[in-house]
Order: structure tokens, then C-alpha cells, then sequence
């Protein structure tokens, strides 16, 4: 799965040259990030205009239709996780009241589907991870922070600065006993 900043997404197998799947033409906004969620069936794309959208994997068409496209966050959507079964998704992003933590369900209608919003990060998150074992999620902020939250109590947990500047990327250990960051500086 290839995006690009154009807003253009591809599916490619890795055999054959060609695209199999064209998901966004160029021209959309650019793509923030893009996950498969566990099962392989489904895909997701973030993007710079706050939108998450969903599309399933063994689409016939050359350029099928999201099943599920959402404003997540007023200004950028940064980085999401697929929890569980992917019916339920965490967001990070930045929007302009703060709540830039999302927990949202895919199964109910949009007019519903935000669960809970934290209002976290100054100036937005910008990574996500999600420890399943533990039921929490980490995010990385732009001013260098890091929240922990407990998505079952829907609460946060920790707050620390790790970092004097944004923080980039997040990865948890197999056995969820530590996580990495790493931030612009």
C-alpha cells in the first residue's frame, strides 16, 4: 500500500508491476498515514484535511469507494489505530478544541461514532500506538509529550515530556513492556 503526498493511494502485490487497486486519485490531501488492520481485509488511510477513511482490501473495481470517511479531527489527522476486530479506531490528529485523541466505532452511524475524545496535546498529536495486551493507547505529541491512556476507563493514565520537540515516531515491544520514541530534534 503506497501514498503519496499528492493524496493518491495504490495497492501493488508484490509480483506484479502494475497497480492493482487505485483507493484516492492524486489531487486529495496528502497522505498522513495508512495502516492494513490485523486481519489483512481492510485498509485505512489518514490524511492532512483530518479524514480517515476505510476501504476494504478485495475490492473488484479499479477505484473503489470507501465503505467509511469521517472527519476525525478539525485540522489533520496524524496517525490512527485499528483496535480489536477494527471496529473501533483511535485517532491522533489536531483540532481546534483540543480533543486530539479519538476513539471512534465504525458500526454505528456517523453522527454517533465518536466515543470519547481526550483533550490532550497542545498543538496536536502526532503518533499513535496501541498496546492490546494492556488496553492502553501511547501518543506522541507535537510539543514533545507523551500521554498514556486506558481506553477501557477512558482516562489518561501518565502525561510526561520526553522530548524539547515533536515526537515522531512511537513502537511498542512485543510483550508491551516498554516503548520507543523518537522526535524531530
Amino acid at each position: 500500500l503506497t501514498g503519496a503526498q499528492d493524496g493518491s493511494v495504490r495497492m501493488f502485490e508484490w509480483t506484479r508491476p502494475q497497480q492493482l487497486v487505485c483507493f484516492r486519485q492524486a489531487g486529495n490531501a496528502r497522505v498522513t498515514r495508512m495502516y492494513f488492520n490485523s486481519q489483512g481485509n481492510k485498509c485505512g488511510v489518514a490524511d492532512g484535511e483530518g479524514f480517515l477513511s476505510i476501504w476494504q482490501v478485495n475490492q473488484t473495481t479499479s477505484n473503489p469507494k470507501p465503505y467509511l470517511s469521517w472527519q476525525c479531527h478539525s485540522k489533520t489527522t496524524s496517525d490512527f489505530a485499528f483496535i480489536t476486530s477494527s471496529s473501533l479506531v483511535a485517532t491522533s490528529g489536531q483540532s481546534n478544541d483540543n480533543r486530539n485523541v479519538c476513539l471512534w466505532d465504525t458500526l454505528v452511524s456517523s453522527g454517533n461514532s465518536l466515543i470519547h475524545a481526550f483533550t490532550c496535546h497542545d498543538h496536536g498529536a502526532t503518533v499513535l500506538q496501541y498496546a492490546p495486551k494492556h488496553q492502553l493507547l501511547v501518543s506522541g505529541g507535537r510539543k514533545g509529550y507523551i500521554c498514556i491512556f486506558d481506553i477501557r476507563q477512558r482516562q489518561i493514565l501518565y502525561t510526561f515530556q520526553a522530548h524539547e520537540s515533536a515526537v515522531k515516531a512511537l513502537a511498542l515491544d512485543p510483550s508491551e513492556d516498554y516503548f520507543v520514541t523518537g522526535s524531530a530534534e
